[in-house]
């Protein structure tokens, strides 16, 4: 999952990621409403918590693995 991989690429040493779900889908090359539904459910499944303007990675671990699935 490409969303992932940017995730734990952009994300600082205290798993943060300063970037808005519109510059998430600038960097990814897809629509702002896509990258809102993948990260809603990143966060029902714990993986993330969403804040103003920023989130927070909760479970890298789950982000490496989904980022290095072939979907």
């Amino acid at each position: 999952c490409r969303l992932a991989h940017c995730l734990l690429a952009r994300g600082d040493a205290a798993g943060r990621v300063g970037l808005t779900h519109h510059e998430l889908a600038v960097e990814l090359g897809t629509a702002r409403e896509v990258v809102s539904r993948q990260l809603k459910a990143f966060e029902r499944r714990g993986w993330i918590r969403m804040e103003r303007g920023r989130l927070a990675i909760e479970d890298p671990a789950a982000l490496a693995t989904l980022a290095r699935s072939p979907a």
